[in-house]
C-alpha cells in the first residue's frame, strides 16, 4: 500500500520523509496553513530523496500556471482538489505525469462522478461545504467499503497512527494520504510519523 505525506513545509519535514520512507510527499499550492510557493517547494525538492515523488496539490490552478509549477519544482504527480473537471483534467494530463483528483464523497454518487472525469487515480476525502480538503474530519468509511471503488484510490481525512489500521482493513484502499494526523501545532511531528509507519509496516 503506497503512503503519502501531504503538507511538507520546512526542511525538517523532508528530513522525516526522508528517514521514514513513504512513496510520496505533497506539496500544497492551494490557499491553505500548509501552502508552499513555487521557489520554496523547489528548495525543498531538492532536499527530498530521490526514491520518494513529490506531488503537487491545486485547487482551480490556471493549467498555465499549474504548468510552470510541475516543471520548474519539478513535480511527479498532479493532485486536483477544487472542482476541476473531464475538460481540464484532460489538458493537465497532457503534461505527461500521472493526474489525481480529489473527491469529498458524502455518498457513492460523488465517487462514481470522479471516476469518469478521466484521472489516473482518485483521492477520497470527508466532504465539508467550507473548505476543499484537509479539515481533519473523517471519511465516511463504510459508505467508500459500499461503493467498491473502480479506480485505485487514496484515502484522506483524519487519519492518524490511532485510526489508520482500522481504516485500512475496512476501506482496503491502494494508498493512505496524512496530513494533520501527524501534525503537532500544526507542524508536522516526527514522533507521530514514526508511530504511524510503524502500524502501517505491520500490514
Amino acid at each position: 500500500m503506497k503512503i503519502k505525506l501531504c503538507g511538507m513545509r520546512r526542511e525538517e519535514d523532508i528530513g522525516y520523509a526522508n528517514r521514514y520512507r513513504p512513496d510520496y510527499i505533497g506539496f500544497v499550492f492551494a490557499k491553505s496553513p500548509r501552502q508552499v510557493g513555487k521557489e520554496r517547494a523547489a528548495q525543498l525538492r531538492r532536499l527530498l530523496d530521490p526514491d520518494i515523488e513529490a506531488v503537487g496539490v491545486f485547487v482551480n490552478e490556471p493549467v498555465l500556471s499549474l504548468e510552470k509549477i510541475v516543471r520548474e519544482v519539478p513535480l511527479h504527480v498532479i493532485q486536483l482538489h477544487g472542482d476541476e473537471d473531464a475538460a481540464y483534467i484532460g489538458a493537465v494530463k497532457k503534461l505527461g505525469i500521472p493526474v489525481w483528483k480529489a473527491v469529498r464523497a458524502r455518498a457513492e454518487s460523488d465517487i462514481r462522478h470522479a471516476e469518469t472525469l478521466g484521472a489516473d487515480v482518485l483521492l477520497i476525502d470527508a466532504f465539508s461545504p467550507d473548505v476543499y480538503g484537509g479539515t481533519g474530519k473523517t471519511a465516511d468509511w463504510s459508505m467508500i467499503a459500499r461503493t467498491q471503488p473502480m479506480q485505485p484510490f487514496f484515502l484522506a481525512g483524519g487519519l492518524h497512527a490511532g485510526n489508520i489500521m482500522e481504516a485500512v482493513r475496512m476501506v482496503e484502499p491502494f494508498g493512505v494520504d496524512l496530513s494533520g494526523g501527524i501534525e503537532t501545532g500544526g507542524f508536522k511531528d516526527e514522533d507521530k510519523i514514526k508511530e504511524l509507519m510503524g502500524e502501517l509496516k505491520k500490514l
